[in-house]
């Protein structure tokens, strides 16, 4: 068996998997981390009994692994993790050690909202089982594909030799989808296709060939598309303005930047899409007609980088549920040929176009921790261990 550790900034999510079988066994999802917390567990895992402690991630994973430590007939050969920032090294899943434990804390600067928490939750599994196989799968992993065109921001090059390229994430998620999408549409998968992750954290993924061509985001993951409270991609002048002539510190402007601005900053009431679609303020509208004109925007940028579009999935909680947000943004792209089904749309069914339209648009769940788990099955191999026992 393989166990899975998800890390957000807020949320935690576990799975665990046997070998060589897509459904998990359970799965525990951990949400409103430091705030409200709410968990969800889904399989033949019993938590009611024991529900986890308020407090931050590091808490909720101590509470993880006492529960898991007290399961029976619980055999890991490993521990995989998503780790959303792997620097420009790392291609591919690493196996956990000393050396890329460091590597991985000096990338943190670059995703301070979630390299951390994937960090603790390794830290976490060396305590419970210190002879355990762990291996950090990356979110930015499946962008190094790309040209170099794709990943080089127009500063001075030695910057860009030194580490500061354009990365892209979300790319576990997208993995995801490369490797599901010909089941659903064919040949047409291995085409010109648009990924959109729309989650609390969104961005956008062009695809050729089950590969990534372009995306979103960049260095870190705050720039691309608006997002739940990150702006997203904002004029670089508009944060020399903010401090230089507003008097506003770097740290002040990250905050802003990251936690206040987004659906939330636009709004000024929440950065969840079901309450804002729920308000009758003209602001909640105006958030909503923001990100999804931002979405449609960016969508177009991906396509004249494919050099056409032939497909457009729709993953991530906001494009799983949300079909107002889906409508809005087929909508917008008519001009490019989409011909959403309002009726399949409202329905959620996997395809959402008119019958005899010509690219396909698709509604696909994400499933991180499942590609994960083929990442880290892949790394360690088949041979079944028996889980070591916690220290004494």
């Amino acid at each position: 068996m393989i166990l899975i550790l998800n890390a957000g900034s807020s949320s935690l999510r576990c799975a665990l998997f046997r070998d060589g079988q897509d459904a998990a066994v359970w799965r525990v999802h951990v949400a409103g981390i430091g705030n409200a917390l709410k968990l969800t567990v889904t399989g033949g895992l019993d938590l009611a009994d024991d529900p986890p402690p308020d407090g931050d991630l590091d808490a909720v994973v101590g509470w993880l692994m006492a529960r898991m430590l007290r399961l029976p007939d619980l055999r890991l050969r490993a521990v995989g993790h998503r780790i959303v920032h792997g620097g420009t090294r790392h291609v591919g899943p690493a196996r956990v050690d000393e050396g890329l434990i460091a590597e991985l804390e000096a990338l943190a600067p670059f995703a301070p909202g979630h390299q951390p928490q994937g960090l603790a939750c390794i830290a976490a599994v060396g305590g419970a089982w210190p002879d355990l196989p762990q291996v950090a799968c990356f979110d930015t992993a499946f962008h190094r594909t790309q040209d170099r065109l794709a990943q080089i921001e127009a500063i001075p090059r030695g910057l860009t030799e030194d580490g500061l390229p354009r990365f892209g994430f979300h790319g576990l998620s997208y993995a995801h989808v490369a490797r599901m999408l010909p089941r659903l549409i064919g040949k047409t998968a291995k085409g010109r296709i648009v990924v959109a992750h729309l989650g609390h954290g969104a961005s956008l993924c062009a695809m050729a060939d089950g590969r990534s061509v372009a995306t979103t985001m960049g260095l870190t993951t705050l720039g691309g598309l608006m997002m739940g409270t990150r702006s997203g991609t904002v004029d670089p002048g508009l944060v020399l303005h903010l401090i230089q002539s507003r008097g506003m510190t770097a740290s002040e402007v990250a905050d802003l930047l990251e936690r206040r601005s987004g659906l939330l900053g636009v709004s000024g009431i929440s950065d969840d899409v079901r309450v804002l679609e729920a308000s009758e303020a003209p602001e909640a509208r105006e958030a909503l007609d923001l990100f999804a004109y931002r979405i449609a925007r960016e969508t177009g940028s991906l396509a004249v980088a494919l050099g056409g579009l032939d497909a457009l999935v729709f993953t991530g909680g906001i494009g799983e549920n949300a079909a107002a947000i889906r409508a809005d943004v087929c909508g917008r792209l008519a001009c490019l040929g989409l011909d959403l089904d309002p009726g399949r749309n409202d329905r959620g069914c996997t395809r959402i176009e008119r019958v005899g339209a010509t690219i396909p648009i698709l509604v696909m769940p994400a499933d991180e921790e499942r590609e994960i788990a083929q990442e880290t099955e892949g790394l360690v191999g088949t041979r079944m261990t028996a889980s070591p026992s916690p220290p004494s």
